[in-house]
């Protein structure tokens, strides 16, 4: 299964903490580092350490709903037991939320078909062992020294205070080959009452400290009682969750449009609001049909299916009256629907996916919450209460995914529909925002991916012109003769039959103005039944509202195209754009060109290795660590059939690299192996003690080599005289209307005017700073038409420029009235290493463009001019 491109960088800073945690033993530091140049936005913070347990990394990866946090814990383990555990087979204790979920990831586990298994079996070779935490007992010690070994439990089988009866805590006599093999056991077990050591499999998991995946349970790590830690003795930590708590150490995340941009969810959402649940599920099913006949259109095969959400037993539309609404009413054979509650499994041993099955329409309640996934739902109905985050949350999630992780040729099947009983679509859409919050998504994403159905609402027409109206419901009718004349204007208030009122607000208020309305209001509050509540609940309404109507007004929303011609080089006769890579190839990239030798500064085989006492009794090996920084029971690096062959071939499948080819990489390992025994004077068995750090100084060296050929390559292809590179808009770079995966948005006083995408949808910009004041006077340009915040490491949706060794991304970049592109770097008074470089090539796009494109390195002074002025410069230049 190929990675995107999130989930490679989510494993790359995971790899990064990990080594050098093991490095410096210093967990805190090296979260510190890692986190350092990464965007995690509002998640970006503080290390915490585990209580007692300093010395255990513990880094949480944060990916919102459908973004496949599973497959990154199976290629996790492989991180850990080369970056961090230094072992050939690790041992992985596999936390999940609930049985369901249990369940359901042992069997993907264990099936070799599935890409969870198959993840672990390329990286181990085929040498892994899976258990439900129920078949602990027939773990032997073969499987545990020969194979990557995985147990899958939940959390509520190891969080007891008393372990008297717990099977996991108590004696076994299976487990006693595990035991009797130690010539001493660690300190920490738990004993019997007559003060022997348990042969238990929560003692077999402290001696082989364990690396603890923690996958969807939101509150596990922190959850887990210190004793109870301590009982399991990890190695380290690493949790998978959309929703991290305040405690959790977010080392990476990504935000969920990242994870629209990379096709692994259907974004936006079509909210259709109705007065009825008959009206609902009328509406579902006209969309569901709809879909079938594009899906008919599109291949791989889809069949997109309802996902009905019913009430509870004492409501009115339960399971069964869904059910039969559906048949009576709605004319749906019984074939086409299945139920999917805690009594009614019919999903069970159903395959979704095959063409052949009929099922359509899904009807539960909240069964659906936990071990259920199929991406072929597309339309969420729900005729209970939307308001409820605990049914709604996880069944949402369901009609997200993606099918196939690939975006369909046909628009409509990129979408997610949902058809909810609420007559006032802004309650609606504020809801289903806060449901979305809840599932992973920032506000601002929230709010841009909740679309108005045009189909039911408007007829088929485009998007209405002005934005939904919000109603405030009161218990008792508003004085506001005090609001000034120009808001009154605005705001309308009738009286209910029933008592109350009801104020309209038609279009939407500025923050300004909604601060005199709530002030207003505040007497009236004060008379509700939970008062703040429903001061809350009115700026969410009044805030949605005034951002969807910005969002419609911006250039992105109206469709305004926005493109930037690209460097490019002629290759045999055709334009090729330039990238890194290309520089690497025609510079004529070969390794063993290279010396094949490391200083000690780049390895030293004396650090970090593990220290053993072995002795042999009886023909059996017994050993021990003595080394208790990071004990482990394996022998890994002792076996007395290594030798400078063996070990350049195991170092060869550590340090494959795409760009070198197999018996290159093996014959420089080779040399590295033969320099280190000869020159060095090291023994095969202490490079095979500390072959880890061996492959990593290699890879280390490998990319050392390759920079020093890919930075000639670079010279000579752009900037030699006989180079001829040229900008083309052949290869121009768009800026998408609906794809801008920022991580944060900007939120301060200052209204921004010209913003591609909106004044609330400027990715990645503080409210202050040098960057923020840059910003203020691109935008107070009378010549700038619109510009962008133009997002760092974002390929797919950001314009960058080609370096020797990487890429550049500029901080903005802006479209001129005369269609000019004015590309800006800020250069900030701390970021002078790589600035002429970037300029370089940035003067080099400009004097390629034929006039159409325009670089500046701005700086906050620069020949006594401010910012502005330097811009207005080089515009009118």
């Amino acid at each position: 299964m190929q990675l995107k491109q999130y989930q490679k960088e989510a494993l790359k800073a995971l790899k990064t903490f990990l080594e050098k945690s093991r490095e410096t033993n210093d967990a805190v530091a090296s979260f510190t580092e890692t986190t350092g140049n990464l965007s995690l936005g509002r998640y970006k913070g503080k290390y915490r350490s585990l209580k007692d347990m300093e010395q255990v990394p513990y880094a949480c990866i944060r990916i919102p709903t459908g973004g496949g946090k599973t497959i990154l814990g199976a290629y996790a383990i492989k991180v850990a037991g080369v970056s961090y555990l230094e072992r050939d087979y690790p041992v992985a204790l596999w936390l999940v939320p609930s049985n369901t979920i249990r369940t359901q990831t042992a069997d993907a586990l264990k099936n070799p078909g599935h890409p969870y298994r198959q993840a672990l079996d390329d990286a181990f070779d085929g040498r892994v062992r899976v258990f439900d935490i129920s078949e602990f007992a027939n773990i032997r010690p073969t499987d545990l020294s020969g194979s990557a070994c995985i147990i899958v439990g939940t959390i509520q089988t190891l969080r007891v205070k008393n372990t008297e009866g717990r099977k996991v805590y108590s004696h076994h006599e299976a487990l006693e080959p595990h035991f009797s093999r130690l010539s001493r056991f660690p300190d920490g077990l738990e004993k019997d009452d007559s003060g022997q050591i348990k042969f238990s499999f929560a003692n077999l998991l402290h001696i082989h400290h364990p690396l603890l995946i923690v996958d969807e349970a939101h509150n596990a790590v922190t959850g887990l009682t210190n004793e109870m830690q301590q009982r399991i003795n990890p190695a380290c930590i690493i949790e998978f969750t959309a929703t991290p708590k305040p405690r959790s150490n977010v080392l990476f995340s990504v935000s969920a449009s990242v994870l629209k941009d990379e096709e692994m969810i259907k974004l936006p959402i079509v909210l259709t609001a109705h007065k009825s649940w008959q009206a609902a599920v009328g509406g579902a099913m006209a969309e569901r049909s709809r879909l079938a006949e594009v899906a008919d259109k599109e291949h791989p095969y889809i069949r997109p299916l309802i996902l009905f959400q019913a009430q509870n037993k004492d409501q009115e539309v339960t399971v069964e009256a869904l059910r039969k609404h559906l048949i009576e009413e709605e004319n749906i054979s019984e074939e086409k629907i299945a139920i999917a509650t805690g009594n009614q499994r019919e999903l069970d041993g159903i395959n979704l996916f095959d063409p052949k099955c009929p099922i359509e329409h899904i009807i539960t309640v909240q069964a659906l919450k936990e071990g259920w996934d199929c991406s072929f739902a597309y339309v969420f109905c729900s005729v209970a209460n939307v308001r409820s985050k605990t049914d709604v949350e996880q069944l949402l999630g369901r009609v997200l995914r993606m099918p196939y992780a690939h975006k369909r040729s046909q628009a409509e099947l990129n979408s997610a529909y949902s058809h909810i009983c609420e007559p006032d679509f802004i309650d609606a859409a504020v809801h289903l925002k806060d449901q979305l919050i809840n599932m992973g998504f920032e506000a601002e994403e929230a709010e841009d991916n909740i679309k108005i159905s045009e189909l039911d609402l408007h007829g088929g027409s485009t998007e209405p012109p002005a934005p939904e109206p919000v109603k405030i419901t009161l218990e008792i009718e508003p004085d506001l003769s005090s609001l000034p004349g120009d808001i009154q204007g605005q705001v309308v208030v009738d009286t209910n039959e029933g008592g109350g009122s009801t104020i309209t607000i038609e279009t939407p208020l500025s923050e300004e103005h909604e601060e005199i309305l709530l002030n207003a209001l505040t007497i009236t509050i004060t008379e509700e039944e939970n008062p703040e509540d429903k001061t809350e609940e009115i700026k969410k309404k009044l805030a949605f509202q005034r951002h969807m109507s910005e969002h419609r007004a911006s250039p992105a929303a109206k469709g305004a195209a926005f493109s930037i011609p690209q460097l490019c080089l002629p290759i045999q006769g055709e334009l090729t754009l330039a990238e890194p890579g290309l520089f690497l190839q025609l510079a004529g990239w070969d390794l063993l060109e290279y010396p094949a030798e490391l200083t000690p500064g780049e390895f030293d085989p004396s650090s970090g290795h593990q220290s053993f006492k072995v002795d042999v009794n009886k023909d059996k090996v017994e050993y021990e660590t003595l080394d208790t920084k990071l004990p482990q029971p394996g022998l890994a690096g002792l076996n007395a059939e290594w030798d400078e062959r063996v070990l350049s071939r195991w170092l060869d499948r550590h340090c494959r690299t795409p760009d070198v080819p197999q018996p290159k990489l093996i014959e420089f390992a080779r040399r590295v192996v033969l320099d280190q025994i000869t020159k060095k004077s090291i023994g095969i068995s202490l490079l095979v003690q500390g072959k880890y750090r061996l492959a990593k100084a290699i890879t280390g060296k490998i990319n050392d080599h390759r920079i020093t050929t890919r930075d000639k390559g670079y010279q000579d292809c752009l900037f030699d005289i006989e180079a001829s590179p040229e900008v083309s808009f052949s290869y121009a770079f768009d800026f998408h209307p609906d794809q801008y995966p920022a991580t944060s948005y900007y939120r301060g006083s200052f209204q921004f005017k010209k913003h591609y995408y909106g004044n609330h949808r400027i990715g990645d910009l503080k409210n202050v700073g040098e960057e923020f004041e840059c910003a203020q006077a691109l935008d107070m340009q009378p010549e700038v038409k619109f510009w962008v915040r133009n997002l760092d490491s974002r390929p797919k949706t950001s314009f960058r420029f080609p370096l020797a060794n990487g890429w550049f991304y500029p901080d903005f970049i802006a479209l001129l009235n005369d269609d000019r592109v004015l590309v800006l770097e800020y250069k900030g008074a701390h970021l002078v290493t790589d600035s002429a470089e970037k300029v370089n090539i940035g003067e080099l796009w400009e004097s390629k463009s034929g006039g159409k494109g325009i670089f500046l390195m701005a700086e906050n002074k620069k020949d006594g001019l401010g910012v502005f002025e330097q811009i207005k410069k080089k515009i009118n230049k």
